[in-house]
């Protein structure tokens, strides 16, 4: 090759993509159209992994403190047990449906810039919700709650795999417990809040502000990311894996898992108020469920370190059966302590089914086809929790049938584990798994 040439070659336009090392900050490194390397921006790895848990910590107040408020609200707006279950089924059912635009919109607006605004639409609408004037109003305010939650949790998961793909589970288990922090704080704290303010619309309204401060550090990592984002080269979009024997194995596990813990958190304080609890005991105990489904987070996504999760899934999911089977025979035997054993087990079924789609794939757009069609099955089938609960208790006068139902749930995803072994180990030689 003449030196004319490697000067050429040298000096034509190209993009750097960049690779980044887990233990290093995340880094965009734009290149500019004449060839010449800007200087990278970075965000120091603590830093980002501080902003996702923000923004985690933002993503299940909205729906878990319905529970503690749900009797006012009956009475406030004259609704059936069946009608209240929507508070809970409507933002489960958007994140589901809302999971398939969510990656168009990535490419198309930039994908931190669409967390910043979904983080906002759940803002205002956290903010209007109580204090409208209609069951109509009420149920839409409810949907603008929904939707924030399903783009921003549909995208977060894509971030890690970019910025994180050697340490996705631990990442996720991170993220996962965020979640659950942020419902242990909504189950224990929206009941007193309610009580020092003389008013359960206020103690609605509070958990706004944890979302104002994820939009400020969302917006440090847009701002940041920024440059980056317009300058990368674009990729094409991945399918949905639709014809994909392992992608529907995990969406119909995580659709279980999600089905359990959506009923459970709408219904577990009304369950136990029937049962003869106090407001205040059955609070108590939600909180219970959502503090050692938080306990269980991290713990199954630091032990399960193999892509091969089957093992730890087959624990996760022999424990929430074993929990879910004892609290259907005999609902009043200590339920501080089953409503913890049901937790634990759902919630390392959680992290780990959230990891599922991240092992199967080689890159952040790959996953995010994944996520998008395990998200849009699982979520819709979660929906059905709630609202098939609150159903049957208005039908049978009672929990006890949506209880067996539960346990049914709680068999099939046990039944499931030893057909979870990553798609690429099953393949290995064979290209990426896009649909066959």
């Amino acid at each position: 090759m003449s030196m004319h040439s490697i000067c050429s070659a040298r000096s034509a336009p190209f993009y750097r993509i960049p690779m980044p090392d887990p233990t290093s900050p995340v880094q965009w490194t734009p290149v500019h159209p004449t060839g010449v390397t800007a200087k990278p921006e970075t965000i120091p790895a603590t830093l980002a992994v501080l902003c996702i848990v923000l923004v985690a910590l933002t993503l299940r107040p909205a729906i878990v403190s319905v529970g503690p408020l749900l009797p006012d609200m009956l009475q406030t707006f004259g609704l059936s047990h069946t009608q209240a279950s929507l508070l809970t089924a409507i933002p489960t059912l958007l994140m589901g449906l809302l999971a398939i635009p969510a990656p168009w919109l990535a490419r198309r607006l930039g994908r931190d810039r669409v967390i910043l605004a979904a983080l906002a639409v759940l803002c205002a609408s956290t903010v209007l919700r109580p204090f409208v004037g209609s069951i109509a109003l009420l149920f839409l305010s409810t949907a603008g709650v929904g939707a924030g939650i399903a783009v921003a949790g549909a995208l977060i998961t894509g971030f890690i795999k970019a910025s994180y793909p050697r340490q996705a589970a631990l990442l996720v288990g991170v993220y996962a417990t965020a979640l659950a922090l942020g419902s242990t704080l909504a189950a224990a704290l929206t009941g007193p809040l309610a009580s020092v303010a003389a008013s359960w619309r206020i103690s609605a309204a509070f958990w706004a502000l944890p979302v104002i401060v994820a939009l400020v550090a969302w917006l440090y990592v847009e701002r940041r990311g920024r440059v980056g984002e317009q300058t990368k080269v674009p990729r094409a979009a991945h399918p949905m894996p639709l014809r994909n024997r392992t992608a529907w194995l995990i969406a119909v596990f995580f659709a279980c898992n999600n089905f359990i813990f959506y009923a459970y958190i709408s219904w577990i304080a009304p369950i136990y108020v029937d049962l003869g609890q106090t407001n205040t005991a059955a609070g108590l105990i939600l909180a219970s469920f959502t503090l050692a489904f938080m306990i269980a987070n991290p713990l199954f996504g630091f032990l399960s370190r193999n892509e091969d999760r089957r093992l730890a899934l087959a624990v996760s999911s022999a424990i929430a059966f074993t929990g879910i089977l004892a609290t259907a025979l005999a609902p009043q035997a200590m339920p501080f302590v089953m409503v913890s054993v049901i937790a634990f087990g759902t919630g390392g079924a959680f992290t780990l089914g959230m990891t599922l789609p991240l092992d199967n794939t080689r890159t952040s757009e790959e996953a995010n086809a994944w996520n998008a069609m395990v998200l849009l099955f699982s979520y819709i089938v979660a929906a059905a929790g709630p609202l098939v609960m609150g159903y049957l208790r208005d039908v049978t006068g009672n929990f006890q049938l949506s209880l067996w139902l539960l346990v049914a749930a709680s068999f099939i995803m046990l039944a499931l584990t030893p057909f979870l072994q990553p798609y690429r180990k099953e393949a290995a030689s064979e290209p990426a798994p896009q649909g066959r």
